[in-house]
């Protein structure tokens, strides 16, 4: 079954992990079909049965020993993707502004409270609209503009490089 380890936050503000080393760890953990794609923390790798949940929390730990980086990771299956790809509720914006349409991947789905409340305190364009443990924003000022705050931790991938991760997938 082929997987993809999103890891948060890495290669940005001084938290270095270069993605050859990030493969031979994948390797050395007995994923040797693994690969990378683009500098973010993306692994497309083949996983045995065991959970995403068990998954994260390997990849976790033996990052965070490996590196010394303590950062989250957020396993989906292909299937996982290629169905978020196809309920993107932001169908327009996927094909006229990909850059600026983000998937922020979560290890659990936010209640609809949780959400409305980030919709009701938004003061900018942004638009979101959660599906499931996936978050679609449509940043069309920018991310590094925007002021769209939410409470729930999770990485973020524009529509690109999820579209790239698909193709890598299948």
């Amino acid at each position: 079954m082929n997987r993809v380890a999103l890891l948060r936050a890495v290669n940005v503000g001084g938290r270095k992990v270069a993605m050859a080393d990030l493969r031979a760890l994948f390797v050395k953990l007995d994923f040797g079909d693994a690969k990378t794609l683009l500098n973010s923390g993306n692994v497309v790798f083949s996983a045995d049965r065991r959970s995403d949940g068990t998954l994260e929390k390997l990849f976790e730990a033996e990052t965070e020993k490996k590196f010394k980086v303590k950062a989250e990771f957020f396993v989906r299956t292909t299937q996982e993707m290629q169905a978020l790809v196809a309920a993107n509720p932001f169908p327009k914006e996927a094909k006229t502004d990909p850059g600026h349409l983000l998937v922020v991947f979560m290890k659990n789905a936010p209640s609809a409270k949780d959400v409305a409340a980030v919709e009701a305190a938004n003061k900018g364009r942004e638009r979101l609209k959660a599906i499931g443990k996936n978050l679609y924003v449509h940043y069309p000022d920018g991310v590094g503009e925007s002021k769209l705050r939410f409470p729930w931790i999770g990485s973020g991938r524009n529509w690109n490089t999820v579209l790239k991760i698909v193709d890598l997938l299948s």
